[in-house]
């Protein structure tokens, strides 16, 4: 019998994989199982080792590779001791090259098939499916993988989570990693972005296992009924205009249940041939997208049977469905879909919705156009005028050789063929006037209307019967195949628009031109209404602008196109060229509701775009007009105050007093031309001409200058800094005053025990220089506030700075390609992270 594997998953590097295995397995020991250590890694962590003492330990196999020696797990040590349990670490390890596998996986696989129980530890980044995104997310390439496969196999999988915040204090307390590795570890792998972005992969990854097992759980045991295990609203669309209707109460049922899911289905009909009007089957698709749902699409005969056939495969528990359209007359023989679905229900709560077109009546599909051609229709009659009184003519030499069953079987062999080349009407005709040349040639009494035996009468009205049933069979078969092949060009046709979309081709002209290709129209024009509609302006043709077009000459107006879509009552779609029938207008309404998503997703990029630069100037300007009320009047105040009191004569200054009032003077001034060197910047940088010159830079030319301008200040500056760190990209003399600004603020928060750390590291393409306090601090919510003037979040010391230098230092790194972000100090403080590009001449060894 095969072992039972179970896997404990960890987010992160350090969340306690390791020391959770090894506490489950003292925890099977002291049950009375018998346990053993196959292999584990403490990574000197003493309270991970410490759980090891006096826990049986299989000896690791010794493996020379290359002139070094390795150990590593010994596969038949542990299954000739062939203990109940087997704790073995580390499941994605790649094992030395001469060992019996290639991957540690494969090794508990076989200890597996021993009949040996195993505990075993695994990251999320070690995963096939999600390791790309992980190097995406951290920039670490993760080479050792295992198949998701082998860990779906697990018979049980426990998360262990950690918030990256407690993590990040784990590590800064020593409990992960040395201290020497602490530093580089915070600024790279763990970051808290990169740390929440595992942990939602980890949550997403065992949600959608626990999602497998609860289905195939269902499955095993024949469970149909709904388990609300989790809140769904499936509302079911018809393509009607109730749907809007529908899809916003079902948006309200599941807004009202925390987390519940939406999701929207149309049912087809199985032949594919009776469906819904496209155009506002994709606008309502749009409405049930943008309230965050779902759309989806499902064929069936029997459509309540549909609906709970998928509200039961997503295990819905609430289906919203809109009152019948059905008048009184026509559900007393039918109960109608929302009544029969009701009946049906189960377990699943539906929700019958009033709308306008309730008891409206059912909508009357257009009237399809003929099966067969004017040429063939007419051809059907011919032959039935013709053919029926040749066929009695030479019947009726023959009249003493056949009787009357072998007569009407030619004659409905003639009224079939009628069917076959025009169609219904003909073959009617054909039906009814064979009937009476029967009744007269050949039917006793012979020359008159009438039938003198019961059993001729039975034959005659069995052929009418007969001929009338195979006519419309075939008339319908004509019907259908013309509407199957119509159908089938609809839907290569709308397949091709959904691919130009999903290729990204642009979109309003590559639609317009693949419509005038389509249906061979000389132009097609997007006409937008530009004011409102002048009653004694009929045409309205001053009233709408132009979009987009392709193809000829435009039209300009609704009224001078051939065919036209009203998309809004601001948007029309117009054709020029040729009248389109009621079936090619379908087709044509859903390339217009697509271009209504086109030229709104147009402009709204064009909308954010302009949003844009005039948010970041409301912000300048904001700060701006902060720092002339605040900051130039405190030092101003006092130079002012200092000159008027040497001024004055009716006091006698002693020297010292002389000297400090002269001092004070300087210095005001000193921090006023900073002040209005700071406002300048800033000013320079709204109007967007500040002077900018990029180059390549080296930080370990830039960081000692900085540091020297903060005069008696550099003694609280401490330095980290790696020689390997490639150039940036930066104006040096912009980068030397953001620098010395974060040093400035940073050492102003700091406690005097404490230096200020100034650190720099490369991820990615960037290179990130860290300045990191460790005074008070500032809680999250509060981080994008120290970039706006005089927010010296817990610095109650008015004149130790107002904060215009941190909205400076953000301006001028932003100008420079840059970002500065705040970021939580593990063990207490504020670091401050200017983030810049590596030039591209330069690479990280």
């Amino acid at each position: 019998m095969r072992g039972r594997l179970r896997v404990y998953l960890g987010a992160a590097p350090g969340v306690g994989k390791t020391y959770a295995m090894l506490s489950e397995g003292r925890r099977a020991r002291e049950r009375g199982r018998d346990v053993v250590v196959g292999l584990v890694e403490t990574h000197d962590r003493p309270r991970t080792a410490d759980l090891l003492h006096d826990l049986e330990i299989i000896p690791r196999r010794t493996v020379a590779h290359r002139g070094a020696t390795f150990t590593e797990l010994d596969v038949a040590a542990v299954i000739a001791r062939a203990p109940k349990v087997a704790l073995i670490d580390e499941l994605a390890h790649t094992n030395v090259p001469g060992s019996p596998h290639a991957k540690r996986w494969q090794d508990i696989d076989q200890i597996l098939d021993a009949g040996i129980d195993v505990i075993t530890t695994v990251n999320i980044q070690h995963l096939e499916s999600v390791n790309d995104v992980v190097q995406e997310i951290t920039g670490v390439p993760q080479r050792e993988t295992v198949p998701d496969e082998v860990v779906r196999r697990a018979d049980q999988i426990e998360l262990i989570d950690m918030s990256p915040e407690a993590l990040r204090r784990r590590l800064a307390h020593g409990n992960v990693y040395t201290p020497e590795k602490v530093g580089a570890a915070l600024s790279n792998y763990f970051r808290v972005g990169n740390l929440t972005a595992l942990r939602e992969l980890a949550l997403l990854w065992l949600a959608g296992k626990v999602d497998e097992q609860l289905d195939r759980y269902r499955a095993d045991h024949g469970i149909a009924t709904t388990w609300e295990t989790r809140e769904r609203v499936v509302v079911a669309l018809t393509g009607g205009p109730e749907g809007d209707t529908l899809i916003r109460r079902a948006a309200r049922i599941a807004a009202r249940t925390r987390a519940a899911d939406l999701l929207a289905v149309h049912v087809t009909s199985a032949d594919g041939l009776a469906g819904a009007d496209p155009a506002t089957l994709t606008r309502q698709r749009t409405l049930v997208e943008s309230m965050g749902g779902t759309y989806h699409q499902v064929i069936g005969h029997d459509i309540p049977r549909a609906l709970l056939d998928f509200a039961r495969g997503v295990n819905a528990t609430q289906l919203v469905l809109g009152a019948s359209r059905r008048d009184h007359f026509a559900q007393l023989f039918s109960r109608g879909v929302g009544v029969e679905t009701t009946a049906r229900s189960g377990s699943i709560d539906v929700h019958l919705v009033t709308h306008e077109e309730a008891k409206q009546g059912r909508r009357r599909p257009e009237r399809a156009r003929a099966a067969l051609t004017r040429e063939r229709r007419l051809a059907g009659w011919a032959v039935a005028m013709v053919g029926m009184p040749a066929l009695a003519a030479a019947l009726w030499q023959f009249r003493d050789v056949f009787q009357l069953p072998s007569e009407i079987l030619l004659f409905l062999c003639l009224v079939i063929g009628v069917a076959l080349i025009g169609g219904m009407w003909p073959a009617m005709a054909a039906a009814v006037g064979g009937t009476l040349l029967l009744n007269w040639f050949f039917t006793p009494p012979t020359g008159q209307l009438a039938i003198a035996r019961p059993d001729n009468l039975l034959a005659l009205v069995v052929f009418v019967l007969v001929a009338a049933a195979v006519s419309t069979i075939v008339d319908l078969a004509a019907r259908r195949t013309r509407q199957a092949a119509r159908a089938g060009a609809e839907a290569e046709l709308l397949s091709t628009l959904a691919g130009h979309v999903l290729r990204g081709e642009a979109a309003l002209p590559s639609l317009l031109a693949r419509l005038c290709e389509t249906f061979a129209l000389e132009s097609v024009t997007l006409l937008e209404r530009i004011g409102e509609r002048s009653p004694d302006d009929q045409s309205d043709s001053g009233a709408w602008r132009i979009v987009a077009t392709a193809g000829g000459a435009p039209c300009t107006a609704p009224g001078v196109a051939d065919t036209d879509v009203a998309i809004s009552e601001e948007l029309v779609l117009a054709g020029r060229g040729r009248l389109l029938d009621a079936g090619d207008r379908r087709v044509l309404e859903a390339f217009a509701a697509e271009a209504a998503v086109a030229l709104r997703q147009e402009r709204l990029q064009e909308e954010a775009e302009r949003a844009k630069p005039l948010a970041e100037a409301d912000k300048m300007r904001t700060a701006l007009l902060a720092a002339v009320s605040h900051d130039l009047r405190t030092p101003l105040s006092a130079a002012k105050a200092a000159v008027e009191s040497l001024r004055d004569q009716d006091i006698t200054w002693s020297s010292q007093d002389h000297d400090e009032l002269l001092a004070t003077a300087d210095e005001s001034l000193t921090r006023l031309s900073r002040l209005v060197d700071n406002l300048l910047d800033m000013s320079r940088l709204q109007a967007g001409v500040l002077g900018l010159s990029p180059q390549p830079v080296a930080l370990e030319d830039i960081l000692p200058r900085a540091v020297d301008d903060l005069g008696p200040l550099r003694e609280r500056i401490e330095g980290d800094i790696s020689v390997d760190l490639p150039d940036i990209v930066a104006d040096p003399a912009l980068l030397e005053r953001v620098l010395v600004n974060l040093m400035a603020n940073a050492v102003r928060h700091s406690p005097p025990e404490h230096k200020v750390l100034l650190t720099a590291g490369h991820h990615h393409d960037r290179v990130e220089i860290r300045v990191v306090d460790r005074g008070p601090g500032i809680p999250p919510e509060d981080h994008e506030r120290v970039f706006l003037p005089f927010q010296r979040l817990g610095d109650r010391d008015n004149g130790a700075g107002v904060g215009l230098g941190l909205a400076l230092a953000r301006g001028l790194t932003e100008a420079m390609g840059g970002t500065l972000t705040p970021e939580e100090t593990p063990g207490g403080g504020l670091t401050m992270i200017v983030s810049l590009p590596v030039h591209a001449g330069t690479a990280a060894p």
